[in-house]
């Protein structure tokens, strides 16, 4: 069995996994920006839920730039050089613990869960910030693992600023005191879209994916101002750069737990060759 721990910006998401890969117990509760109470409550459900069966790996997600087992920063939980796989050591005996970024885990199982496997694919979750993960050849991208799209700067109002600071959910609900699912006027998509274009005006050049695959709570809605997207990208991208092809998330809310998983049999097959 293998646990999987997606920690997102407000809730984090603990799901088990059997040896078919069927998800099993899921458990959610509201992530503790304090990181000494975020380990306290992930051991003390781990050991609860957990201590009595055999546990292959556990694979923590987190919402920042992840460094050998460190969440070197952590924007929308004001982490910072929190030793997420020290603090967690030996909750389960001797469990490997695996940590990492969970806009590259979701865009991993996402990948995967496409009918061909494309040479890049760019994932992009739009929930409380923006996070991406670069895949080339259905693997995370290790030269890009740390790439943080999300604050790509780019011109939004005459200003120069971070994409997630305008285009997020987080921003969205912000600017229209409104949650998605609470927006129904096709005028507020179409800005969204916008909004949204802006960063992918600016990362499309330089890393000109096959595929670009859309989650997060923001990427559930992704009917509503997916065609807007497309038609302003294809506008405004140079002829010679083509507009990827946009679909959304199998699993918009469970893309990074599907992706711990696949990431843990990555980790555990090499693990075996090796030895």
């Amino acid at each position: 069995m293998l646990v999987t721990i997606d920690t997102g910006g407000t809730k984090t998401l603990i799901a088990s996994f059997d040896k078919n890969g069927v998800l099993g117990e899921q458990i959610k509760f509201a992530t503790p920006k304090d990181p000494k109470e975020y380990i306290k409550t992930l051991r003390n459900i781990i050991t609860e839920s957990y201590s009595k069966q055999t546990i292959e790996a556990i694979v923590v997600a987190v919402p920042g730039i992840v460094k050998n087992g460190v969440a070197i920063w952590c924007n929308n939980l004001g982490w910072k050089n929190f030793d997420v796989a020290s603090a967690l050591k030996g909750v389960l005996g001797k469990t490997p613990i695996l940590i990492e970024n969970d806009a590259n885990l979701a865009g991993l199982s996402e990948t995967r869960f496409l009918k061909r496997t494309p040479a890049q694919s760019l994932y992009v979750t739009v929930s409380t910030g923006i996070g991406t993960g670069i895949i080339t050849e259905g693997h995370i991208n290790l030269a890009l693992r740390n790439s943080e799209g999300g604050h790509a700067l780019v011109e939004f109002d005459g200003v120069v600023r971070e994409w997630e600071s305008f285009a997020s959910g987080q921003a969205i609900y912000k600017t229209y005191g409104k949650y998605a699912r609470e927006i129904k006027n096709k005028r507020i998509w179409n800005q969204i879209a916008d909004r949204i274009s802006r960063g992918f005006l600016a990362v499309i050049p330089i890393l000109q994916p096959d595929v670009v695959i859309i989650g997060g709570s923001i990427g559930t809605y992704f009917k509503e101002y997916g065609e807007q997207l497309q038609n302003i990208l294809k506008e405004k991208l140079p002829p010679h750069i083509p507009c990827p092809t946009f679909v959304q998330a199998k699993y918009p809310e469970l893309a990074v737990i599907y992706g711990c998983y696949y990431y843990a049999l990555d980790n555990l097959d090499a693990t075996t060759t090796k030895k």
